[in-house]
């Protein structure tokens, strides 16, 4: 799995052999469609960075608990769900190794989840407010195994930080 590190947690790219699966067939079951990006922008969960004019990507339906769940044996139960999210339509070679974390530039929340993979709650995180330090606080309590990034506006899910 291609991950970020920071200081005290790993942001974690889609891996490449889920990746692999999804431009075949995505967590919802449908077919990639791949498009040629036009504008740039889309934050790209293969690479954590933001799509360049002229990339060709998809947006697929992605399962992050649920998947997450299968590797660990956690039960999500109702907290499973699954949402948009964009790729590269071809393999790209993952994040830059000393990347940091992704995507900290506008409100996200931090969904936190139990090692049974249960939602414990969730922070909002504004800039120019410590993100770093947000994380710190959500790992201080020895329930939370996950940490979910997503997005405030749409609620996609952007990447997932476990403890390093």
């Amino acid at each position: 799995m291609t991950t970020h590190a920071t200081t005290r947690h790993t942001a974690r790219a889609i891996a490449d052999q889920v990746l692999a699966e999804l431009r075949a067939s995505d967590d919802a079951g449908r077919p990639i469609t791949a498009v040629t990006d036009t504008e740039g922008g889309a934050p790209l969960r293969c690479c954590l960075r933001r799509s360049e004019a002229g990339e060709r990507i998809a947006l697929v339906s992605y399962a992050p608990l649920r998947r997450w769940a299968a590797e660990t044996g956690a039960e999500p139960g109702a907290y499973d769900e699954q949402g948009p999210v964009f790729i590269h339509a071809d393999p790209c070679g993952g994040p830059a190794p000393d990347g940091g974390l992704a995507f900290t530039d506008a409100h996200r929340v931090l969904r936190r989840y139990s090692h049974d993979g249960h939602i414990l709650g969730g922070r909002l995180v504004t800039p120019p407010e410590d993100f770093e330090g947000a994380l710190t606080e959500a790992f201080t309590d020895p329930e939370v195994a996950l940490v979910l990034v997503r997005a405030v506006e749409y609620g996609c899910f952007l990447y997932e930080v476990r403890r390093a």
